[in-house]
C-alpha cells in the first residue's frame, strides 16, 4: 500500500514541534461530564465472558421487540471517564503540549475524582457539579444518555463568582487559544457569549486569536435558537479569528438553518458546503468532519483529507472532540488548511485505536504509519 504522502509531510512538521506547543496557553469551557463507557451484552457465556452486542440496529430491534411488554438489557462498564467536549477536547491540547486553562462544571464545592489527574495538567476552574452521560458504545455508532440538571448552573454569573472579570479577561488575554464547546446542552451559552463580547472582547490588544466553537448535535435545538447562536458566533470575528467545528449532522442542520442545500456526504461536496456557511457567516474557518473524512473551507480555499478509519475501534465517545483538537494543534502551529486536516483525522484515528490522547511524538510516529 502506498504511502499517505500528505501524513508523511505533517509528520515532518511535527518535527520539534512538542517545544513550540508548550509556549501555546489555550482556554478551553464550559461544560464537563463524567462518562461511563458500556457495551451491551448479546449473550452471557458465563460469570467472565460474554458476547457484545455489536451492531446499534440489533439493539434497537430488541427495544421495539419488547414494546407493550418489558426487557431486560444487561451493560457491562468497559471504563469511567472525563468527559464533555471540553475536557476531552482539552485533555487532548494538553498532551499535545498546550499550557491548559480549563473553566467549566467539574464538580463543587471539589472536584469529582475523574478529573484530578486532568487538574494536575491544567488550570482548572470548576463552577459546578458535573454532568453525567452513560454511552452504550457499539461498533457502528453510540448510544448517549446524558443526566444534565447540574447545567443550568454554567452561566455568566455562576463563572464570574468563580472567575472573576478581570481574572477571566486576562486568561483570553494570554492565550492564543479559546474554545467554546458543548452550546446545545448549556442552555445559558449563548448569554454568555454575549457577555464576553461586550464586557471581555473589546478590551483585548494584539492579532486575534483563534476562537473555536462546537455546536454539540443541536438537532434539539429549535431553528431559532441555532440561528440566533450562529449571529454570535459571526460576532466574534471581529475581535477573533472564529473557527466553526462541525460534525456531519451538524453541517447539515446548520445548512438548512441559513437555508443552504444538503450535500452529498463526500469530500468536494462538504467542503463546498463548508464554504457555504464561511460565507453566510462572514467568519475565518468552517470545518465538517464525517466519520470517514473531514473537509473544511477558510479564506485560501477548501480542502478534504480522508481519515484512517478502523472498523475495530478501542473507543468512540471522543473521538470527535479529539479532531477538533487536532485541527486546532494544525492551526496553532500555522500549518495550512490541508495540514490542519490532517492533523485532525491523526489525532482522532490514534485517540480510537488506542483509547488515549496521542502527544505530539505520538501522532508524528502514527501519521508515518498511514
Amino acid at each position: 500500500m502506498p504511502k499517505n504522502t500528505l501524513a508523511v509531510e505533517v509528520s515532518e512538521q511535527l518535527k520539534n514541534a512538542g517545544g513550540r506547543m508548550k509556549r501555546m496557553k489555550v482556554m478551553v469551557g464550559l461544560d464537563g461530564f463524567v462518562d461511563t463507557i458500556l457495551h451491551a451484552v448479546a449473550r452471557r457465556d458465563s460469570a467472565t465472558k460474554y458476547q457484545r452486542m455489536e451492531q446499534m440496529g440489533d439493539f434497537g430491534a430488541k427495544i421495539s421487540a419488547a414494546a407493550g411488554h418489558s426487557g431486560n438489557f444487561e451493560l457491562v462498564t468497559q471504563m469511567v471517564k472525563l468527559g464533555g467536549n471540553g475536557p476531552i477536547m482539552a485533555n487532548a491540547l494538553g498532551s499535545a503540549g498546550a499550557a491548559v486553562t480549563y473553566i467549566g462544571n467539574l464538580g463543587a464545592p471539589n472536584l469529582h475524582p475523574v478529573f484530578t489527574e486532568f487538574s494536575r495538567r491544567a488550570k482548572v476552574h470548576s463552577i459546578a457539579e458535573p454532568g453525567y452521560t452513560d454511552a452504550i458504545e457499539f461498533v457502528d455508532g453510540k448510544l448517549m444518555f446524558g443526566k444534565h440538571e447540574s447545567l443550568k448552573e454554567v452561566n455568566w454569573k455562576s463563572l464570574l463568582k468563580h472567575v472573576p472579570e478581570a481574572k477571566l479577561r486576562g486568561i483570553f488575554s494570554e492565550s492564543s487559544l479559546v474554545a467554546l464547546v458543548n452550546w446545545t446542552m448549556l442552555t445559558s451559552m449563548t448569554a454568555v457569549w454575549q457577555k464576553i463580547l461586550s464586557v471581555i472582547a473589546p478590551k483585548l490588544k494584539g492579532p486575534k486569536r483563534w476562537v473555536f466553537f462546537d455546536l454539540a448535535d443541536p438537532a434539539k435545538r429549535s431553528a431559532e435558537d441555532i440561528a440566533a447562536a450562529l449571529r454570535q458566533i459571526a460576532k466574534f470575528e471581529k475581535y477573533f479569528r472564529v473557527i466553526l467545528g462541525l460534525n456531519f449532522a451538524e453541517g447539515l442542520q446548520v445548512g438548512e438553518v441559513l437555508g443552504l442545500a444538503a450535500p452529498a456526504e463526500e469530500g468536494e461536496a462538504v467542503a463546498a458546503h463548508a464554504e457555504k456557511i464561511r460565507r453566510a457567516l462572514k467568519i475565518d474557518t468552517v470545518v465538517i468532519h464525517p466519520t470517514q473524512f473531514a473537509a473544511a473551507a477558510d479564506e485560501t480555499g477548501t480542502s478534504h483529507v480522508a481519515g484512517p478509519f478502523t472498523p475495530k475501534p478501542k473507543i468512540t465517545t471522543g473521538a470527535g472532540d479529539h479532531f477538533n483538537a487536532g485541527f486546532c494543534v494544525g492551526r496553532l502551529l500555522g500549518m495550512d488548511l490541508r495540514a490542519s486536516l490532517q492533523s485532525g483525522v491523526g489525532t482522532s484515528g490514534y485517540y480510537v485505536r488506542n483509547a488515549k490522547s496521542p502527544s505530539v511524538e505520538d501522532l508524528r510516529k502514527f501519521l508515518r504509519t498511514l
